[in-house]
């Protein structure tokens, strides 16, 4: 079963509202941590921009700190112990690397889920056999990688497009996505009937982007997710891939940029139905 609320998004907006709660407060980060006894601002800073997983008894110390009233010191907490949490289904996953586990956090939580990819497939459409050749490629830029751990965990996070109450998830896969690109032939061909039997989830979408076409002349270059969660005060979240690194994007003006580019490039994309049509036209070359 899927846990209500994902730890890494919880954690971003405890640290938001404990950053509101301070400045409210008047209080500099140096005078909370006087207060508290703490060594430096690195740990209270690190909490406020969500980069840890918090310590319950720092976030009761930080509400005493901030003379937060009962009903909102309750909510707080809950939130708290969510974002601390190490229950769920990843748990067994001790071998996922950290940055799929970011991303394992955000899916396990969330309502809705779009990916853009310009060139390969995304990571929760990918059978076993492509998600083994993108991961093995991978390594040549970090030897320290498992491949078979991460094959493994990137198929284990597939499950969330079939959990009850499963997330809404749309794909919009440029035509260079649809691309063999060196892949071997039966590699590729399953790969592409794996994506026409997902098509059929009622839960999935999949939208393909004809080469040359784009919304309202944009055509991002760099691949990105964007999450949304069924609580309205979790932060909607923009998660973009680069290289060596990932950049997760949680202010609304941010947020706000990349689902208005979403929008114009579901409206320039083959509707579903072609979509599907054209992979299962390839899947039979």
């Amino acid at each position: 079963m899927p846990l209500p609320t994902s730890p890494v998004i919880r954690r971003a907006r405890l640290g938001a509202e404990l950053r509101q709660l301070r400045r409210r407060e008047a209080l500099t980060l140096e005078q909370v941590c006087d207060r508290l006894g703490w060594a430096s601002t690195s740990k209270l800073s690190r909490i406020e921009l969500g980069q840890s997983r918090p310590d319950l008894a720092d976030v009761l110390d930080l509400l005493d700190v901030y003379q937060v009233p009962a009903p909102q010191r309750d909510a707080l907490i809950v939130i708290a112990r969510d974002a601390a949490t190490s229950r769920g289904w990843w748990k067994a996953l001790g071998e996922m690397g950290e940055r799929q586990r970011t991303y394992a956090e955000l899916e396990a939580g969330a309502a809705s889920i779009v990916d853009y990819q310009p060139a390969v497939v995304p990571g929760l459409l990918q059978t076993p056999a492509y998600a083994r050749l993108r991961i093995a490629a991978g390594r040549l830029l970090d030897g320290g990688v498992d491949v078979e751990a991460d094959v493994r965990a990137r198929i284990a996070r597939h499950e969330v497009l079939r959990r009850p109450e499963p997330p809404r998830y749309t794909a919009l896969l440029a035509e260079a996505a649809c691309d063999p690109a060196g892949v071997p032939h039966e590699v590729w061909r399953e790969q592409l009937g794996h994506l026409v039997d997902l098509a059929e989830l009622p839960n999935v979408t999949i939208r393909l982007l004809p080469r040359g076409v784009a919304g309202q002349g944009v055509q991002p270059l760099t691949p990105y997710s964007c999450y949304s969660f069924p609580d309205p005060a979790d932060p909607r979240t923009v998660m973009l891939e680069a290289l060596t690194t990932d950049v997760r994007l949680v202010t609304p003006p941010d947020v706000d940029r990349y689902e208005r580019i979403t929008g114009w490039l579901l409206g320039a994309a083959l509707p579903v139905e072609e979509s599907v049509a054209e992979l299962a036209r390839r899947a039979a070359g």
